[in-house]
């Protein structure tokens, strides 16, 4: 395998991806090369890019695209480096979340990611240094090993799967340096790194359905927006099942989702009657018609849901046996089991900051289905607008964070003035609060900028 070969591959990807190799000032890396005879026996042999302020030779600091080769024939590792001075000008850099989420796409179980690019104090794990395909370098990587947040070995760098994954990596760093200035940038950016994205939309309502086939009982979460309740109705429908529906609330009751007595005043005289909540019709349903029945519950969390449940919580495991304990649903109404004809599916907002936490107990009886933001094709759907939120939210947002952005729904609009409306009245005030709880705190001036060139209002006075 050509170092040569290879160094010159990655250069045109590097001015494909926007890199103005021929500019005398504001250069966009310094190209460090180590590859003598000498250094190609396992005593450091790399070559790369590093931060363009540094000098052509000695220490460096910052992120750099390092490149550990050798000339036998073997494996290759290809890294997201730091400079052995550590951090100068990238620190901030090295704490968005975005930057993790980017290159961890890039790394298979090959490979390695760590969880905190800042920290240069931690070494590479025993299964990269100690790797039998990589003991031709082994002392190499361990001069680095503190240093190197991402890495993946290259079995074949000149081989077709071998360009593609040095490519993404400079494609990678291409997006942390900012080189593309233009769509054709932009695009070359993304063509390459598409392969290894994780997140590839999913077929939500077939995994949904699938889902509730197998474990019966399911909740689905999301940020507001991402349609969560149409996606539950859908998947009802195509159970072709009876459905029963209601909304918790904080004032819900076991009373009215199970069994209760209430007033009546209408003849004059006070009265009690019994009162089935919409749990108990539909248990009666489904035992009665033996059709498939789907309890949905919209906002399930936002209950009491230890008074809701009551002792049916009991209930709620997917694969229980008929057992010697009875529940007693009604006076008249005892089970052992909840039907197998009978679904729950339930709804919760991730973005609701007043909810309390669920407890593990209800996490371990219940499937969990994460819906994201993502875009969808219709002419009034404003693609640029979801792309700018998006883009910004994964970029800066922590783990916690990322399920409070906006769904799809918030960018949906006939017209471009009732786009701007939206987002004057919708989200605009929805990122604010955020920051008032003190949220999002690493991307308040690009939302700050987002918002002051989309609609001209500022998100601080």
């Amino acid at each position: 395998m050509s170092i040569e070969t290879i160094k010159k591959f990655i250069e045109d990807e590097a001015e494909r991806f926007g890199a103005k190799t021929d500019v005398e000032f504001n250069k966009p890396y310094i190209e460090r090369n180590n590859t003598g005879p000498e250094a190609l026996k396992d005593n450091g042999a790399y070559f790369g890019f590093i931060h363009p302020d540094e000098e052509v030779s000695g220490p460096f600091h910052d992120f750099s695209l390092t490149i550990f080769p050798n000339n036998q024939g073997k494996a290759w590792l290809i890294c997201l480096g730091i400079g052995s001075s550590g951090f100068k000008n990238d620190y901030e850099l090295s704490t968005y979340p975005g930057l993790r989420r980017l290159f961890s796409g890039l790394v298979d179980e090959r490979g390695f990611c760590k969880s905190d690019f800042s920290d240069i104090e931690t070494s590479l794990p025993r299964t990269i240094t100690d790797n039998s395909g990589l003991q031709h370098i082994k002392n190499t990587i361990k001069t680095y090993s503190k240093v190197l947040p991402v890495c993946q070995i290259v079995d074949d760098p000149e081989s077709i799967t071998g360009k593609k994954i040095i490519s993404a990596f400079v494609a990678g760093y291409a997006e942390l340096r900012e080189w593309p200035s233009n769509k054709d940038h932009r695009k070359a950016i993304s063509d390459a790194l598409l392969p290894f994205l994780k997140n590839q939309q999913k077929d939500d309502e077939k995994e949904i359905l699938n889902l509730l086939k197998e474990r019966k009982f399911v909740i689905i979460q999301g940020a507001p927006g991402t349609g969560k309740t149409r996606l539950v109705k859908i998947v009802a429908d195509k159970l072709k099942a009876k459905i029963f529906f209601t909304q918790f609330h904080a004032e819900t009751s076991y009373s009215d989702f199970i069994y209760g007595i209430r007033p009546n005043t209408k003849a004059g005289t006070l009265s009690y009657s019994e009162e089935y909540g919409v749990f108990t019709n539909a248990i009666k349903y489904a035992i009665s018609s033996k059709k498939p029945t789907v309890l949905i519950v919209d906002e399930i969390n936002r209950a009491n849901l230890s008074n809701v449940l009551g002792p049916i919580f009991y209930l709620f495991e997917h694969k229980q046996d008929i057992s010697n304990v009875q529940i007693d649903i009604t006076p008249d109404i005892k089970v052992d089991k909840i039907p197998e004809n009978l679904y729950v599916i339930a709804t919760m907002n991730t973005a609701d900051r007043s909810l309390a936490v669920v407890d593990f107990a209800l996490r371990r009886r219940f499937a969990w289905y994460t819906l994201v933001p993502q875009p969808i094709s219709s002419k009034q759907f404003f693609l640029d607008d979801f792309n700018k939120i998006h883009k910004i939210f994964n970029w800066y947002a922590k783990s916690n964070e990322l399920t409070l952005e906006p769904g799809q729904g918030y960018f949906i609009a006939s017209s471009d003035k009732e786009m701007e409306n939206r987002i004057k009245y919708e989200i605009y005030p929805l990122i604010r609060e955020y920051f008032q709880e003190g949220l999002l705190s690493n991307a308040r001036e690009e939302f700050n900028n987002y918002f002051m060139s989309r609609i001209g209002f500022p998100l601080f006075e």
